[in-house]
């Protein structure tokens, strides 16, 4: 398979078509087999880290505005990392296209950061080519899931936080938490635990510990809260 055809299959796996086809073949040429390191991805890879970094943050600014600046970084830091990068380029097939050394090309196992890197190496390529809204769609084509994921990821872990966030920017005031039963044996004990927001009581919720019960029980008051915003 010549040259054309290669890029020809990785433009349709990427679902973008390059007006200069030199940046593309650049993006997929790792520095095992380049010239010189300057006519290999790297400094598309460098680019695409901050194109990559820049979206993802424009993303979750805008789409979850009720989140805080720690919260925000934390999704931030799992989506743009080199494991979410990784997967991405083996969903895309894109591994298949990359132009590697022999030693590489023959191993068993593709290193997760030249996976990763190859991602980022195209979107810097497509950035320079189409401009920010091209990397952009591609971007987000590929990435939402993982952001929908990692978001939900964190609600699970840290409604308290989520909770405190919204009824301090809407409410102007803190949550409290009243325990409210506790049954079973010492060493296998359940707690029953509910939000009071002001003069307003929330649906209670049990744990196998406290800090669990907490945690549920602020992600009831989080939907009633959200639900009432919504109407």
């Amino acid at each position: 398979m010549n040259d054309s055809d290669v890029l020809a299959r990785a433009q349709d796996a990427l679902g973008y078509e390059f007006h200069d086809k030199t940046l593309l073949q650049t993006a997929l040429t790792h520095s095992s087999v380049a010239n010189t390191r300057l006519s290999s991805n790297e400094r598309l890879e460098f680019l695409g880290d901050s194109v990559l970094g820049l979206v993802v943050c424009e993303m979750l600014f805008r789409d979850y505005d009720d989140w805080l600046e720690g919260d925000l970084t934390k999704v931030k830091s799992v989506v743009v990392s080199r494991r979410v990068c990784a997967e991405m380029t083996d969903a895309l097939g894109l591994a298949d296209f990359l132009i590697l050394g022999k030693g590489i090309a023959g191993a068993t196992a593709m290193p997760m950061s030249l996976r990763a890197a190859a991602f980022e190496s195209v979107i810097g390529a497509m950035f320079l080519d189409g401009g920010i809204d091209a990397a952009r769609d591609f971007i987000l084509r590929n990435i939402t899931p993982h952001v929908a994921a990692s978001t939900r990821a964190a609600e699970q872990e840290n409604y308290k936080s989520l909770l405190q966030q919204f009824v301090q920017r809407r409410m102007s005031t803190t949550p409290r938490y009243e325990g409210l039963d506790e049954q079973g044996p010492d060493h296998s004990k359940c707690f029953e635990v509910c939000v009071v927001v002001g003069d307003q009581r929330f649906p209670s919720a049990w744990g196998p510990t406290k800090k669990q019960a907490e945690q549920e029980a602020a992600k009831r008051a989080l939907a009633v809260l959200r639900a009432n915003a919504s109407d």
